[in-house]
């Protein structure tokens, strides 16, 4: 008797991109997809009811529940989806990537990560990989993860990456303060170590390199 096929959570707020993603993954035997949406706060409260197996997760969902300046970095969301659903196993897409953009999903939980261009054989892959509880990365993407540890800079923190953020939309530091809830002093110190890190000594240098490095996105 054949064990059920793995439910498949679709996250991505392109129609035309799950549409894709469906076909593909409906046409693969021991595949189903459960569910879809393109919103980061729906795809948490679908992992819960649809129980799915597998959230495929888009690097930059929208948050319609979210406000203005919700976090919908796919991490972030990953961050979110693990803590509500410990057994879900989360597969990241994107279009385009980077080392950092690589380690941040692992880090979050996520358990697989795939660029948009690879062949279906590799989402197949990755998708089987992680459910079985293993890591599934596509050769690209473990490729950028072994240039990231072997990289000699250090590693920009989560927190480090909201004040850069803010830092681009031209936030004084009493306002990155005020919107982090942290003292100016806080903001201060991670501006120090923000600009050890990436290796400049002002604000545009630190928001300029970040970009360069992928760790934030400007728009």
């Amino acid at each position: 008797m054949s064990s059920s096929p793995l439910g498949i959570l679709l996250v991505d707020d392109h129609v035309m991109v799950r549409a894709g993603l469906r076909a593909l993954i409906e046409r693969e035997p021991g595949l189903s997809v459960v569910g879809e949406t393109g919103d980061a706060t729906a795809a948490v409260r679908l992992a819960v009811e649809l129980r799915a197996d597998v959230v495929l997760m888009d690097l930059r969902p929208t948050d319609s529940e979210g406000g203005p300046d919700a976090e919908t970095d796919g991490a972030a969301v990953t961050r979110r989806l693990v803590a509500a659903v410990p057994r879900v196993n989360v597969v990241m897409l994107s279009s385009h990537s980077t080392g950092s953009k690589v380690v941040r999903a692992i880090e979050a939980g996520a358990r697989g990560y795939v660029l948009k261009e690879s062949p279906p054989e590799e989402l197949f892959r990755a998708i089987r990989t992680a459910a079985s509880g293993g890591i599934g990365l596509a050769p690209e993407a473990a490729r950028l993860l072994v240039g990231q540890a072997a990289a000699p800079a250090q590693m920009v923190s989560d927190r480090e990456i909201e004040v850069i953020r803010l830092l681009a939309r031209g936030l004084t530091n009493r306002a990155i303060a005020s919107a982090l809830f942290l003292t100016e002093a806080t903001v201060k110190t991670h501006l120090v170590h923000v600009y050890r890190k990436l290796g400049t000594g002002n604000r545009a240098g630190a928001v300029s390199e970040a970009v360069r490095r992928g760790l934030v996105e400007l728009g």
